[in-house]
Formats: structure tokens, sequence, C-alpha cells
């Protein structure tokens, strides 16, 4: 009976592993200065400057074009609804 209880703990640690295998979210990026990138996070806030007031947001898929860098942020143009240049946190691009 114990090799069937080891066996059926095997089995379900591969089941769970596969799951989460299978549903994990795609890697997101940081962005490289001159690059209209693509937003990967589901939502990403466009702020006046690095932690400052936030002015708009932009979904995953629209773009943003890379400008500079400072630290974890990213100035540049957000496209989409918003239309102007600002700052989001780096690293959330596809």
């Amino acid at each position: 009976m114990p090799a069937l209880r080891r066996a059926a703990t095997v089995l379900t640690a591969a089941c769970a592993t596969a799951l989460l295998l299978g549903t994990a979210p795609a890697l997101a990026a940081d962005g490289t200065v001159g690059v209209r990138e693509t937003v990967c996070a589901t939502d990403l806030y466009v702020r006046t400057e690095p932690v400052g007031a936030w002015m708009g947001t932009l979904y995953k898929g629209q773009t943003f074009t890379v400008e500079r860098k400072q630290g974890s942020w990213a100035y540049g143009f957000a496209y989409g609804d918003i239309n102007r240049r600002g700052w989001v946190q780096d690293g959330w691009f596809c």
C-alpha cells in the first residue's frame, strides 16, 4: 500500500506541475530605448514622473515608445487613449 500511496502522490504532483506550467502568464521584459514596445501587463499606469501622479493607463496590447530610462522606470510616448509623454514602470513589455 505505501508504494501505491507514493505513486499517487507523485502523479498528483506531476499533474499540478503540468497545470501550473500550462497556465503560466507570458514573461514581461524591459523596454529598449528607441523602440515602440507592446504592453504585456493587463494595465500599466502612465505617470508624470517616476512614482508621480497618475495621468492615464495603458492596457495590454497598447504601445509605448521608450525614449529614455531611469532605474526601473521608462519615459516615452504612450499611444492609445493617452497620446502623450510620461513615465511607466519598466519591465512590463512583451
